[in-house]
Formats: structure tokens, C-alpha cells, sequence
């Protein structure tokens, strides 16, 4: 989503990172150019020129201009601006209040609220007892479509009553999330293709019987500065406390992101980043400013790994490490595990300055194709291959790629990578376990991470 902003962004303060002095001038050359990539980026011309002015105030300012490195200081004062405007307040859920706490919900169709409250009530379900209930009798199949979605995700939907209105779902979904004892019920409610009276009525009396603690607004950021509009409609008519960016793994313009918390006063919750019910995230301004930035994200990707990894896995890969018996069933197990944690292209993303390089890897699909390719051909071998990798030889070769679909080129590359990191999983062997290093960050294993500014610019 901000590919296209970073290297704008990137391009305007290369300009001014090489030279030890900056002018007035070159701050508003550089002001310039940040203004057309943000109006680019479909950002609300109202918001851009607040954001111009408090950064053009601060980049002129003496603590700028005698910095040792003063286009790096620039930098920061964008970043510090970007925080503010994304939103630099509270973005936890609210749960203050007896259970079952309520959580509705809103936005139009077609914006992914179905898909999305299954997510949060997936990445929810770990600590709370979560019930289901879609409001939407409008579109064919809504609440099939979320009774589904609940079963893959395991959580408890409620039952389908043909030709009940959504007030009376409502009340229904209330009792039943009483006498079940659950700690949280997640509303979905029913869109529109545009916002109307009938829709706003509606909600609004779904919004005065639930009285949910969080009101969501889910939002496509596909649709520009559109979603100003509607944000702006939803929160003046029933009030949001939150807001949902879905599909940013999309080509939009970031301008949703930037300009949706300053039109709407409301704090952006999740991202959803995929299509997947594991893909979504909670959002966190100083991370995405930093992605904006093009200084990558490490903390979100340890996270997700953390999330992601099987623990017992990673610890029976460190006692093999110790002891240098890495074999072909663990390189498979740690392909799969990248896996999980998401493409090459959206791990790159998180890493800095690897924008550019992200934006190539995904057009070209090289990484994903070659680890599916590896897989096969992992998979068309005997256990006593797998185990023994030195007993592959031509006449293997030629059976193990003929059974994965693949040339005998393919499989020897294969091995080449494997000798490769077995070599180097021997090396981190003397290092210790990964029990023993995560006694290093003991207490916050973030921390050696996330020092906050401090640990982005060098000043």
C-alpha cells in the first residue's frame, strides 16, 4: 500500500539528507515535493496543508538548522508529524464494561465487515469467549457466509432465524450472549452500496439497544478520498469509536490511512492486510509511519514471527543446531514456518530500506515459486533421503525431480542451499541454544528492539 509514497517521500529528502546545511529553500523545496506525494497519494488537500504547515514550522526551527546532520533532522520532524496524524493516542479496544461486552461493526458493503469480524474475533478468541451475530438479511448469504467463517475459526455463531429483523437478532444475540456466559458479542451489521437514511436509522437503533463499548467502522482503503466522506458521514450520524483499514495489501494510496483519524477524530484499530483470517493486525502509528518512511517495521515482523513459530519446533532446530545433525525434514519444517509468518515480499517490508527491493520480489513471485518448488521436491523423497541427503545421487535425482515436476537442475540446486545451511545452522550452533538467547531479553523480549526514536535516528 505505501510503496509508492515511500519512494516519493524518499526521493524529496534524498535531497536534503546529503548536504551539511540546509537553506530556507531547500526545506521548501522539500515541503514541496512532500505535499505532491501526499496529494498523490489520494491524502485529503485539508489535511496535507496541516501537515505542510506544522512540519515547515519545525524544519525551520534553530534546532534544525544547527543540527549536525540536519536533513536527517527534517526526517524526524516528518516522522513525529506522521505519528500525530495517524494518531499517537490509545488504540487498545475498549473493554470497560460488564460482560458480555458488545462490538458493532459498520461501514458498506462490500468494505469487508463480515471478513473482518471474524478476524477480530479469531485474534480475540486466545483470551476471550467470543459469540457471533450478523444483522445483514439484506445481501444473499451474509449470515451464511459469517456461520462458515465461524466454523473455520472456531468460534460460536448465532443461529440463523429466517425472517427476523435486525433489532430482533439483536435482542436475541443480547440473551444469548448473557445466558451463554460469553465475555464479548461482535455485531455485524448490514451495508450499503452508498450511505442512505434508511441505513443510518437502522444502525442507530441497533447502536441504542446493543450499547457497544466499540463501534467500528470498517473501511476499504481502496476507495481514496471517498473514505473521508464516509467517515465523516458515519461518525456526525452514529458516532465511531474506532476505525478498520481493510485490504492495504492492495494498490491504494495510503490516503485513507493518513487522512480517515483527522476527518473522523476516531483511532485507527486494525489493518487487515490479506485476504487470509490470520491477516490482520492492530495498528500502531509510530510502526506505519515508519514503513511510510521507508525504515521498515522489525518489531511488527518479531511479533508475527513470535505469534506464528512453533516454540517446541524452534527449540528441537536448536538442539539439532548444537549438535549438527540439520537435515532435510528441518529444512522443510523452517520453510513452512516462513510460511506462516507471511510472503518473502511482506517480510521485506517490515525490513529498512528494503522497500525498493520488496516491491520487485513481489512482482516476480521468485521467492514464494522456489520455496513452493523446494517443497515438492523435499516432499517426492524417501524418509531415508530426507535423513541422508549424501545417498542422492543421478539416478535419485532424476526420480525425485520427475516426481516433483521439476528438472534434475532444480533438485540440485536444492541440495546446493541445503549444503549451504546446514554449513552455516553448524556455525550458530557454537552460539547456544534459542532458549539461551531469549534469556538475554528476558522480561521484554521487544526491547533490544523497539528504544524508540532514539534507536531510528542517529541523534
Amino acid at each position: 500500500m505505501f510503496e509508492s509514497l515511500t519512494d516519493k517521500l524518499s526521493k524529496a529528502f534524498s535531497k536534503i539528507t546529503s548536504r551539511g546545511v540546509l537553506s530556507e529553500k531547500d526545506i521548501d523545496d522539500a515541503m514541496r515535493e512532500i505535499r505532491i506525494a501526499l496529494l498523490e497519494a489520494d491524502v485529503s488537500l485539508s489535511v496535507v496543508k496541516d501537515f505542510i504547515a506544522k512540519v515547515k514550522v519545525e524544519a525551520l526551527g534553530e534546532k534544525v538548522v544547527k543540527s549536525v546532520q540536519p536533513g536527517q533532522m527534517v526526517i524526524k520532524i516528518v516522522h513525529d508529524e506522521l505519528v500525530k496524524l495517524l494518531g499517537d493516542d490509545d488504540t487498545k479496544l475498549n473493554f470497560n464494561a460488564p460482560a458480555p461486552v458488545c462490538m458493532m461493526l459498520v461501514g458498506l458493503q462490500g468494505s469487508g465487515k463480515t471478513t473482518t469480524a471474524a478476524k477480530i474475533a479469531k485474534k480475540l478468541k486466545k483470551n476471550k469467549r467470543v459469540l457471533l451475530a450478523s444483522l445483514d438479511v439484506y445481501r444473499p448469504a451474509a449470515q451464511e457466509q459469517l456461520a462458515q467463517l465461524g466454523k473455520q475459526i472456531e468460534v460460536d455463531v448465532l443461529p440463523i432465524i429466517k425472517g427476523q429483523k435486525p433489532l430482533e437478532i439483536t435482542k436475541r444475540a443480547l440473551s444469548e450472549a448473557k445466558t451463554g456466559v460469553y465475555d464479548l458479542l461482535i455485531l455485524d451489521t448490514a451495508g450499503r452500496l452508498q450511505i442512505d437514511a434508511v441505513l443510518m436509522d437502522e444502525v442507530a437503533e441497533v447502536k441504542k439497544l446493543a450499547k457497544p463499548t466499540e463501534t467500528l467502522l470498517v473501511a476499504d482503503a481502496l476507495i481514496g478520498q471517498e473514505s473521508c466522506n464516509v467517515a465523516r458521514e458515519f461518525n456526525d450520524k452514529i458516532g465511531i469509536t474506532g476505525l478498520v483499514l481493510t485490504r492495504l495489501d492492495g494498490t491504494s494510496r495510503a490516503g485513507a490511512a493518513l487522512s480517515m483519524k483527522m476527518v473522523s477524530g476516531a483511532a485507527i484499530k486494525f489493518l487487515g492486510i490479506g485476504e487470509k483470517l490470520d491477516d490482520i493486525e492492530e495498528f500502531h502509528a509510530d510502526r506505519i509511519a515508519g514503513r511510510i518512511l521507508g525504515q521498515g517495521d522489525v518489531v511488527s515482523l518479531v511479533e508475527k514471527a513470535i505469534e506464528n513459530v512453533d516454540h517446541e519446533e524452534a527449540e528441537k532446530m536448536a538442539s539439532k543446531m548444537m549438535k549438527g545433525s540439520f537435515d532435510l525434514n528441518d529444512m522443510l519444517n523452517q520453510m513452512r514456518q516462513m510460511q506462516k509468518i507471511g510472503s518473502m515480499g511482506s517480510i521485506l517490508g517490515m525490513l529498512p530500506g528494503m522497500s525498493k527491493l520488496k516491491s520487485q520480489i513481489e512482482e516476480s513471485g521468485v521467492c514464494d515459486n522456489l520455496m513452493k518448488k523446494q517443497e515438492a521436491i523435499i516432499l517426492s523423497m524417501t524418509k531415508k533421503e530426507r535423513t541422508n541427503p549424501d545417498i542422492i545421487k543421478a539416478s535419485r535425482k532424476r526420480r525425485i525431480a520427475q516426481g516433483a515436476g521439476v528438472e534434475v537442475h532444480d533438485v540440485n540446486v536444492l541440495l546446493k542451499s541445503f549444503e549451504q545451511m546446514s554449513t552455516m545452522m553448524k556455525k550458530m550452533g557454537r552460539f547456544g541454544s534459542i532458549s539461551a538467547m531469549s534469556k538475554m531479553f528476558k522480561g521484554n523480549p521487544f526491547g533490544k528492539i523497539s528504544g524508540g526514536l532514539n534507536k531510528r535516528f542517529p541523534f
